[in-house]
């Protein structure tokens, strides 16, 4: 069973316009230090949930990561291993950061803790698009902090935004050009996602549109020997993110921070559990059990912050991460999984779909086809399930 661990640092320079994460400006939080010192106490309130074990994989997440000194990602991970949660030479250690935000010293800092991934915070490397969502780096920084990694032979992997007002097809097929060129490793195409009535929402390429972007970046990137692992995740062979594979193959993480949401098997059909998304509720709550030690989120957590799933829940939780992968549904997986009469509902369902052209199967796994990808939310539709349906 692979274990991985995500931690939550909120700080960015600005928020961006489409931006829907727990962040913060920096001067708008506590001083890094101490919400370092929060993590901290969450660590030692929350390390019994877990058997101690090495760890398969690390990610720090934002915000932006790198925003803060070094020295205090580096203490997370040392404090971490001092409850018995370590690090191989082998484990995945993913840090996010953004243009112009990391220099030698603190790479340098980074790697001698065993930091070993890197995502850069690019989106696009047209300026004005930039300037439009509120980025504060310029395609000029973004080169430059590549041209750093690349100095160092390190992998990276960064995401690029498209659907954005007034993007061409043309300025995008020059964001994949540049993306592949500057030898990134993994890369993440997202579709602007925003509300009706949101500053970003006029001006954007309509469905079919969006679809021939989306179309365009994976025939491009496959071109490069990039392979189509999940959805919205492309990458060369053996450089998939190990850590998001653990929210798609059902195996336990643990989040740590503010906003941070965690998956363990305690009970029979797992137990997911999280963290307030307010910086000042997330300390109020943390110094309320300072000192103390829990074994489970029932013993610790607020009611309306845990949740002890249902066999229906666990059955839609599993099927949607599965068909995410272009893998699919592995039938033996779904029979060592759940009862035998849930088996035959969902291959009941799967045949449906397939009938339609949105499923296929290999004779083991069920997977999306390729006008399944285009209409995924129908296929997860099908998929959902109530208490009354099993």
């Amino acid at each position: 069973m692979a274990f991985g661990i995500y931690v939550h640092i909120p700080y960015c320079i600005q928020r961006c316009t489409y931006c829907d994460f727990a962040t913060y400006e920096q001067s708008k939080i506590l001083p890094p230090d101490q919400y370092v010192d929060l993590l901290f106490e969450e660590i030692r309130q929350k390390h019994r949930y877990y058997k101690p074990q090495s760890v398969d994989t690390i990610y720090f997440g934002g915000g932006t990561p790198s925003l803060i000194p070094a020295h205090l990602i580096v203490a997370v991970i040392k404090e971490l291993g001092r409850y018995g949660f370590t690090t191989r030479p082998d484990t995945e250690i993913t840090i996010e950061i953004n243009p112009a935000t990391v220099s030698e010293e603190k790479l340098k800092i980074y790697l001698d803790a065993g930091v070993n991934r890197f995502s850069v915070g690019a989106q696009t490397f047209d300026d004005r698009l930039l300037k439009m969502v509120h980025r504060e780096h310029s395609a000029k920084q973004t080169l430059e902090t590549l041209d750093l990694l690349r100095k160092h032979n390190l992998n990276f992997s960064f995401d690029i935004l498209f659907a954005l007002p007034s993007q061409t097809l043309e300025g995008l097929k020059n964001d994949v050009r540049i993306a592949v060129e500057q030898g990134a490793k993994h890369i993440s195409p997202y579709c602007l996602t925003v509300p009706d009535g949101h500053p970003l929402s006029k001006g954007r390429a309509i469905d079919d549109e969006q679809v021939d972007m989306f179309d365009f970046i994976a025939q491009e990137l496959t071109e490069h020997g990039f392979k189509q692992y999940e959805i919205s995740n492309f990458a060369l062979p053996g450089h998939e993110s190990r850590h998001n594979m653990l929210y798609w193959i059902d195996e336990p993480y643990w989040g740590i921070g503010l906003s941070s949401h965690s998956y363990t098997k305690e009970s029979p059909w797992g137990t997911r559990y999280w963290n307030i998304n307010s910086i000042g509720e997330y300390k109020k709550q943390i110094l309320e059990h300072q000192g103390k030690e829990f074994t489970s989120p029932a013993l610790h957590l607020p009611s309306d912050q845990f949740e002890a799933l249902e066999m229906h829940q666990a059955l839609t939780d599993f099927c949607h991460t599965s068909m995410r992968l272009m893998r699919g549904l592995n039938e033996r997986t779904l029979q060592e999984k759940f009862p035998a009469t849930v088996f035959h509902q969902v291959s009941s369902i799967m045949n449906k779909l397939t009938d339609r052209g949105w499923v296929q199967h290999d004779g083991t796994n069920w997977s999306l086809t390729r006008d399944g990808l285009v209409i995924s939310n129908k296929v997860f539709q099908e998929l959902t399930f109530l208490k009354e349906d099993i």
